[in-house]
């Protein structure tokens, strides 16, 4: 089992890169959300300049705010910086494009642009179509090293879907999801190696398997209502909770698709959100505000102890050890932590102290 973080991008808090690798976190990702983040890429050029052994990367670069070379030349340029500790997390983007008001790219275009990036990150000419013209490119003066081709740089997809798992396996080296329900995890799995079968691939053992999610260590005594605990993990609830009120929404309103450990509140939560202050068509900024990052006061009775133990990885520190033997047991290879922004650096070090030490 690895580990890693998962830090809110803020250009001046770049350090909590070069505070996991002290703890001894293998990697540390990076989002790309521009609405409510620093730059992803300028964060990591400054974590990359003051690190020496984590591998960092993007996590995720989403696909539908920049242009398949733009990405490629861009995580290139920071492999320039940290040649071969760099990667490249990549998805048609949830947080992203939703907070304005937009859809994730279709699978089939993310297909493509993987392909695209894939090509150039390997230094080949690739077909590429911008604005219905298709131009064979390439990056040049590749000798005087703007950016780093030489240190291979693995992608890693953010999938859920069967056409986006097979679409991993084609291109991607590694896979990362939200979601940690063994039989789930399995059948992704299977995507992904018959997406690989396909195309001709073999995923061999080096294939990496992420779960992105909140925890929290809990003390003797503690339980899951407690201040702290709701602190450390109620901005990943309640982002959970934004996405599926999304899908539900868009999917008209089907009730199958409300998740058990929020279906009592369910209708609580549709009178906040029909109680925004803006109109529906800028709604999805109130929708997702503090996304990731902090949990809106109003939001805290939607933390319940069922929404925590559906949604965390929470428990005392054998308890967590248990649950990560069960998730190496279902194929999954690495923990990656994404804590409340001001509850970070307690986190990873609790983490890092009572729940590593058992795996190394």
């Amino acid at each position: 089992m690895k580990f890693a973080v998962t830090i809110d991008p803020h250009i001046s808090r770049w350090d909590l890169v070069r505070y996991a690798e002290e703890l001894g976190y293998d990697r540390a990702w990076v989002p790309d959300s521009q609405m409510i983040w620093s730059d992803c890429y300028a964060t990591l050029a400054l974590a990359a300049a003051n690190t020496r052994r984590i591998q960092i990367g993007t996590g995720v670069a989403i696909t539908g705010t920049r242009i398949a070379p733009v990405t490629a030349h861009s995580i290139a340029t920071i492999n320039q910086i940290a040649p071969g500790r760099v990667f490249l997390g990549i998805g048609t983007g949830h947080t992203a494009m939703r907070v304005m008001g937009q859809d994730p790219m279709p699978v089939r275009e993310f297909r493509e642009y993987l392909r695209v990036v894939r090509g150039l990150l390997d230094g080949e000419a690739v077909n590429y179509t911008y604005r219905g013209k298709e131009r064979e490119i390439k990056f040049l003066h590749r000798d005087r090293y703007y950016i780093n081709l030489d240190n291979r740089i693995p992608i890693f997809c953010a999938a859920n879907g069967p056409k986006a798992c097979e679409a991993t396996g084609v291109y991607g080296d590694g896979w990362v999801t939200v979601g940690r329900e063994p039989g789930e995890v399995r059948s992704r799995i299977e995507q992904i190696h018959a997406g690989a079968q396909a195309a001709g691939r073999t995923l061999g053992a080096d294939f990496s398997t992420s779960l992105l999610t909140a925890g929290c260590v809990l003390r003797p005594g503690e339980k899951l209502t407690d201040d702290r605990v709701i602190e450390e993990v109620g901005s990943w609830v309640t982002c959970e909770l934004h996405f599926f009120y999304e899908i539900w929404k868009k999917s008209g309103e089907k009730d199958e698709l409300i998740p058990a450990h929020f279906a009592d509140n369910w209708d609580a939560y549709l009178d906040r959100v029909k109680n925004f202050s803006l109109p529906e068509r800028a709604s999805f900024r109130q929708l997702h505000d503090g996304h990731c990052t902090f949990m809106q006061p109003d939001e805290r009775r939607f933390v319940t102890p069922e929404a925590i133990r559906a949604s965390c990885l929470v428990g005392t520190p054998e308890e967590i050890v248990e649950q990560l033997n069960d998730m190496e047991r279902s194929g999954l290879r690495e923990l990656n932590i994404l804590p409340a922004a001001d509850q970070a650096n307690r986190v990873y070090r609790d983490f890092a102290e009572l729940v590593m030490p058992h795996f190394r």
